[in-house]
């Protein structure tokens, strides 16, 4: 069982082996191809209307040709027989074409959905779910769906159709017969049932052990090199093992069961094969039945049975989809906690006017990361905010972005409390600098417009030029076309954020927003090409910088000082060293026993 706390958050699912909820919900994808799912149900008709006719073909070859001793037919009834195998083969072959491309349109539109929604979600939900378990949702599951809609389904509604049909047809062809056959049918449903159970809950561990696999490779991954410099490849090779192990254990849960499943159906059919004959054949030395209607019986209990047997891989199908299907629909049932009004405000050109009016906000309960924060910035005015770690400076970026949702006060922009604007709107005047640069595997272009047309190659050189990221654009092989690695993984640290600083200027915002912690970590040639880059950027637009090293940011008209969630100090680098307070203290610690001047000044 389950021992790990993450698998069990993972493992939230309603437990039931048939969910008529998720059941009506993928019936839903299935609409729009209804007429390629209508002509398949219509061939699966047919289908088991010839596996029916072959054993009757066979039948009176054997009564009404071979028995007599009579060939005049025999040759049109093997023709016949052989039409219905041509036909059984065409329509299977058919019928698998079509089901396989309304399974791939579906799982295509399904991955669009999830993923759309994805985007949609506010920042907390990311927050509180890995990335791999959300890739397990778009990947494993959604492909899994594939198969039961393409296949599972499919598949199972024509061995049922089958079973049926043939049923009905040895009822019809000697009802004793049927109901020695019909005695075994009892123990048979019980054990499919009492294996479908059993199956279910591995098919849950499985879906929940791989989602968290996902999760641990793409966080050790991507943080490999924190985990080469801090020697934690066999702590983290433990984990991943003993996670590894507990997948390992799930899969082998589901394979010791199937493993008895399978052979458990051909038991049942070898006994019911073994008492037809012994009850058939004395019925056929009695002359109370023909060898053919034996014979023909026989090949209707293969039918019966292959269904039966197949059964077990489809059902095997079935479980893990519907556990796959549980968890795309947990995602897509939650809501994001960032909505758009109904009818929302709209902002054409804005001033750029910020106003934080008694804001108070918690990213849980109420543990207030920001404590009744009010100020104003003026249109174009450029203000530095410092304090020290946990202040809530990097929570105002957040805030004014609107990534998050505050519980009291209100945040304006140009006099339009955000919550009255869609996202999209308000994001479009809003141009971020983070700290951690984030670029994309593509080209430098299209890391600097973000693949949006309206944005042309002369505006993407304009703005490189004016950050100066041409001059190391130019050095690239390729130059703009440059293909760069994951994350920019192939530039340096000032040249990504070169890059980033290019992308606000490219989009050209009327609000500008720069988190510089990340010059701290580079030479003082490139901080300095940097601030002399910021300082461009920001000219005449309404700016926030939030700053940790104070003397890159004595070009700001104003700053704001925050401790514990309140702004504590108020004004230009030169007051507030003037007065002694807070900012002179912080200044004072990082620069004591240095001859530095401002770099801005």
């Amino acid at each position: 069982m389950i021992d790990d706390p993450d698998i069990d958050l993972d493992n939230q699912v309603s437990g039931k082996l048939y969910d008529p909820h998720v059941v009506g919900r993928l019936g839903g994808y299935l609409r729009p191809y209804w007429p390629q799912v209508l002509f398949g149900a219509v061939l699966l008709i047919i289908l088991a209307g010839l596996e029916v006719v072959g054993p009757l073909i066979l039948r009176e070859a054997i009564d009404g040709q071979i028995a007599n001793r009579e060939t005049d037919r025999l040759s049109v009834l093997v023709a016949l027989y052989f039409s219905t195998l041509v036909g059984m083969f065409t329509i299977r072959y058919v019928q698998s074409v079509m089901m396989n491309y309304v399974g791939q349109r579906v799982m295509t539109d399904l991955r669009m959905e999830t993923f759309a929604h994805l985007q949609k979600m506010s920042i907390a939900f990311f927050d509180r779910n890995p990335v791999g378990r959300l890739v397990t949702r778009l990947t494993n599951d959604v492909s899994t769906l594939e198969q039961l809609i393409s296949q599972g389904v499919v598949q199972i509604l024509a061995n049922l159709l089958t079973v049926m049909a043939v049923m009905v047809a040895m009822l019809v062809l000697d009802w004793k017969l049927a109901l020695v056959m019909y005695a075994f049918l009892p123990p048979l449903v019980y054990a499919v049932r009492f294996f479908a159970f059993t199956q279910r809950d591995g098919y849950r561990e499985q879906r929940a052990w791989l989602s968290r696999i996902n999760a641990d490779l793409n966080e050790n991954i991507t943080g490999m090199a924190v985990v080469q410099l801090f020697n934690r490849e066999k702590e983290n090779l433990r984990k991943f093992d003993r996670r590894n192990r507990g997948l390992l254990g799930a899969n082998l849960m589901v394979l010791r069961w199937y493993a008895i499943f399978e052979p458990t159906v051909v038991i049942f059919g070898a006994l019911t094969t073994g008492v037809i004959l012994w009850y058939g054949g004395g019925r056929v030395l009695d002359e109370t039945l023909t060898i053919g209607t034996l014979v023909a019986f026989t090949q209707y209990m293969q039918r019966f049975y292959w269904p039966i047997r197949d059964l077990s891989d489809r059902y095997t199908t079935l479980q893990s989809a519907t556990a796959s299907a549980e968890r795309i629909f947990q995602v897509l049932d939650e809501d994001a906690e960032v909505l758009d009004p109904e009818s929302p405000r709209k902002l054409g050109h804005i001033a750029g006017r910020i106003e934080f009016d008694h804001v108070w906000f918690a990213y849980d309960d109420e543990n207030w990361v920001l404590r009744d924060v009010s100020f104003d910035i003026a249109p174009g005015e450029r203000v530095a905010i410092v304090g020290s770690t946990g202040a809530g400076k990097s929570t105002l970026m957040n805030l004014l972005n609107r990534l998050y949702d505050i519980q009291r006060g209100e945040i304006r922009v140009d006099g339009v409390p955000i919550p009255e604007l869609a996202q999209r709107d308000l994001r479009r005047h809003v141009g971020i600098v983070l700290q951690d640069a984030f670029l994309f595997s593509d080209s430098v272009s299209e890391n600097i417009r973000l693949r949006d047309p309206s944005i042309s190659l002369a505006q993407v050189r304009a703005a490189a030029e004016l950050v100066g990221a041409d001059r190391f654009i130019a050095r690239l092989d390729n130059g703009y076309d440059e293909l760069l690695a994951e994350r920019g993984a192939n530039l340096s640290t000032g040249e990504k954020q070169l890059i980033a600083l290019a992308r606000v200027a490219a989009f050209n915002p009327e609000i500008v927003l720069v988190m510089d912690e990340a010059t701290a970590s580079i030479d003082p040639e490139t901080e300095a090409a940097l601030q002399a880059s910021i300082r461009r950027v920001t000219e005449g637009r309404t700016s926030i910088i939030i700053a940790h090293r104070l003397n890159t940011i004595a070009f700001a008209d104003r700053i704001l000082v925050m401790q514990h969630g309140h702004v504590v100090e108020s004004g230009s680098h030169s007051e507030l060293l003037g007065r002694g307070g807070v900012y002179a203290k912080l200044f004072e610690l990082q620069y004591k026993g240095q001859d530095l001047a401002p770099t801005g000044s």
